[in-house]
């Protein structure tokens, strides 16, 4: 029987990871008040904001006419106190990690404003993403009804998260964006930061692999397919050699433009409206309005 002792090695081990510079920068360290946001509370807010915006497709599926109201209001109650609860955890967060940190602590009374300042804009995210519906239904041939595409498409799931962070982002909301856009990228493959700027009637067919950058500006009507990067072409560096962070270095694409499956398309270069840009190209100069870009053949 092997009766090797271990017990040095698992206290050297622990020895070793509790070293203060083997977890610079990787520790977060817990403060009575100031607990972490939450993945599990942050699922449930998505959870109800997809059940208010979409009543019936999402959540309980035996709301009527007659019900609706006391439906929402529920959710509604459930999705402030839970947005409470976690903004106040991200502005904590964002704190801990700035710089320039003040010494008081974010209060639960400005989670509460940015909270009810979020609600506030949920009649008009229904209405933005009403027409992103109405782009998936009437730029697929093969989609039977509104219904199918709620129920069905991956880019409501993740437009519906996208835009759900970018209001919170513009509200100044730390980390909370990003996560719930992460979601969204764990769920259907479509990658978008919180911070894009995407404007109305925006749709991706199929959509996996499709990542958009933080600085990114598209415009009503757009339209991309499966694969598509809308990236950086490079990063300016500061003196000391690290990137230059908070920059505009994503493209833009003006209105009803199309980029069709796995093209590249970076740096902060402009995509004039009704431009289309073929499949599997790079792209990394301005393109004309109404121009039509493909692969030259040989």
């Amino acid at each position: 029987m092997n009766t090797f002792n271990y017990t040095h090695i698992l206290t050297k081990a622990v020895s070793e990871l509790s070293d203060s510079k083997s977890y610079e920068g990787l520790f977060h360290q817990y403060k009575e008040g100031e607990p972490l946001p939450s993945g599990k509370s942050l699922s449930r807010i998505v959870e109800l904001a997809r059940e208010i915006l979409f009543p019936g497709y999402f959540g309980n599926s035996t709301i009527n006419s007659r019900t609706i109201n006391y439906h929402i209001g529920v959710n509604v109650e459930e999705l402030f106190e839970l947005l409470v609860e976690q903004i106040q955890a991200g502005l904590c967060f964002g704190e801990e990690n700035n710089p320039h940190k003040e010494e008081e602590s974010p209060c639960r009374t400005s989670a509460a404003n940015i909270a009810a300042q979020f609600i506030s804009r949920l009649p008009e995210l229904r209405k933005i993403l009403a027409t992103d519906v109405e782009a998936a239904y009437y730029g697929d041939p093969a989609a039977t009804c509104f219904g199918e595409i709620i129920c069905c498409y991956p880019i409501i799931r993740a437009v519906t998260n996208y835009r759900i962070a970018h209001e919170l982002y513009i509200l100044n909301v730390p980390l909370i964006p990003r996560i719930i856009t992460e979601m969204a990228h764990s769920e259907t493959g479509i990658d978008i930061h919180p911070g894009a700027r995407i404007g109305h009637h925006f749709t991706i067919d199929h959509g996996t692999g499709v990542v958009i950058g933080a600085t990114c500006i598209i415009g009503n009507n757009v339209k991309l397919y499966q694969g598509v990067t809308l990236g950086a072409k490079s990063f300016p560096l500061d003196e000391n050699g690290n990137p230059i962070k908070g920059i505009p270095r994503h493209p833009i694409l003006e209105d009803d433009v199309i980029v069709y499956s796995n093209a590249t398309i970076l740096g902060r270069i402009t995509i004039g409206k009704g431009a289309t840009i073929g499949g599997n190209i790079w792209v990394t100069e301005s393109v004309p309005a109404g121009a039509r870009i493909v692969q030259r053949r040989e």
